[in-house]
């Protein structure tokens, strides 16, 4: 039985103290008016406080003009007119401004929350397709996927909440929710939104993600509870429950993965949409979920548990790696160059928008999660080699993470993005808290699910 280091659990608990600090750091230095906006806007140099100040001499000298008699009535209406004009627009810039500032926690927030999750769902899914294949190398790593998916429950409350909070209009992220936009009384309605509306409505929306976590949560418990009885099962009666169960499982995670991808992150940009968005999220998500198994798997060996796992399931792990950051960078290029090449103004914006604002993150991303793993998963040797597993692996979940990053932000927070306490507190605490739980889970039962009937072949797998 795995016992939780206390080292490991002071270090997760600082992780969440420390992450706390700074979530709730980034909701106090958030602006709450315009004036705030206008006041950092001016310190930062950007020029939006020269204009207002511009626009606001501009309306003061017409005033002037006016009262003088220098111009007619009617010359001095148009000039007065066009002062207020440019102060009103200037107002609107600093009020869009500001929702986009009040965002930034919450997206910051809202992005750690849905990477972790998707570790989570992706190693479920990963244990789904093993079961469903009945493979024989991976069960010496099955209690490692359990325990990574104890984490999803967790995930699953917390993701729901801050839909709720959008729902219920406590902060902003999800545009589409401003019922003006669906309005067509409103000055604000949109058309296009509101001809997506019998999909995208609040409703529906969180009925819809009930739906989806209530399923992966359903299916990890039982799955769990039957790979635990099978440990003392005189036949493979529970193994062949999970094997039907999982079976079913992979029809509904594929269906609802794709919907999910849709809801939760594609409706950011609601004008936007992409038929391949649902596989490039998987890509993402399998990439992430396996390389944490691998690292898991890896610690936990190192510590002197997992006596039968060996070089040729860590290279397994590996070829996945790199198979899924290959997979991952077909889809991206795949998506980008059909947009890109066929040039449709209200597809297109969608890149344009994130090369010109976010062209660190964006081309950065390219790096972390293709060419930094190609070069240096793409010699078997390497792929044996621990360290250089673990290495690999961080530069991947960091590129998963900045590419989430990429997803979300233009579309709450626009220009106004940052990596800085939101950002970092809200990977801090997420972290700390998915080191906790996984960790956790792991000493709740043996690190080798016994009876499994592909045990034998999987202790000794070699390739």
């Amino acid at each position: 039985m795995y016992t939780l280091p206390s080292k490991l659990k002071l270090f997760a608990i600082i992780f969440m103290v420390v992450g706390a600090i700074g979530i709730v750091s980034g909701f106090l230095t958030a602006p709450s008016t315009t004036a705030e906006v206008k006041e950092m806007m001016a310190s930062h140099g950007d020029g939006h406080g020269s204009d207002q100040s511009t626009a606001e001499e501009s309306h003061s000298t017409n005033e002037n003009h006016n009262a003088e008699g220098n111009l007619g009535d009617e010359h001095a209406q148009v000039a007065n007119e066009h002062g207020e004009n440019a102060h009103d627009s200037e107002e609107a810039h600093l009020e869009h401004t500001l929702h986009q500032m009040q965002n930034r926690p919450w997206s910051a927030l809202y992005i750690a929350c849905l990477f972790f999750l998707f570790i989570a769902l992706g190693t479920l899914a990963f244990y789904g397709i093993q079961y469903a294949a009945q493979a024989g190398w991976s069960p010496v790593l099955f209690r490692v996927m359990e325990g990574i998916t104890a984490y999803l429950p967790v995930a699953s409350v917390i993701l729901f909440v801050l839909l709720l909070l959008s729902a219920f209009h406590v902060n902003h992220i999800f545009h589409w929710m401003d019922p003006e936009l669906v309005d067509p009384n409103s000055p604000h309605y949109d058309k296009l939104i509101a001809g997506k509306s019998g999909w995208l409505n609040v409703p529906f929306f969180l009925i819809r993600a009930a739906i989806f976590l209530a399923g992966w949560n359903l299916y990890r418990y039982f799955s769990r509870r039957n790979s635990i009885k099978q440990d003392a099962a005189d036949d493979n009666s529970w193994f062949k429950k999970n094997f039907k169960m999982s079976a079913g499982f992979l029809v509904f995670f594929i269906v609802t993965e794709s919907m999910m991808s849709w809801d939760w992150i594609m409706s950011f940009d609601p004008h936007w949409f992409s038929t391949l968005f649902g596989w490039y999220v998987f890509a993402g998500m399998m990439v992430s979920a396996i390389t944490v198994i691998a690292m898991v798997s890896i610690i936990l060996k190192k510590q002197g548990y997992l006596e039968f796992v060996n070089d040729s399931h860590i290279h397994d792990l590996a070829k996945y790696m790199f198979g899924f950051s290959i997979f991952w960078t077909y889809l991206w290029f795949s998506q980008f160059m059909l947009i890109w090449y066929a040039n449709i103004p209200e597809e297109v914006t969608y890149f344009v928008t994130r090369i010109e604002d976010y062209k660190l993150p964006f081309f950065g991303m390219l790096v972390t999660n293709f060419v930094f793993p190609v070069l240096l998963l793409m010699n078997s040797d390497y792929k044996r080699v621990n360290w250089f597993v673990i290495l690999t692996g961080v530069v991947i979940l960091a590129g998963q993470y900045i590419n989430l990053f990429v997803m979300v932000m233009p579309g709450t927070v626009g220009t106004s993005w940052f990596i800085g306490l939101p950002e970092i507190g809200s990977i801090l605490f997420f972290f700390g808290l998915f080191v906790f739980v996984v960790f956790t889970a792991l000493t709740k039962a043996p690190l080798l699910a016994k009876r499994n009937p592909f045990m034998k072949e999987s202790k000794h797998y070699h390739y």
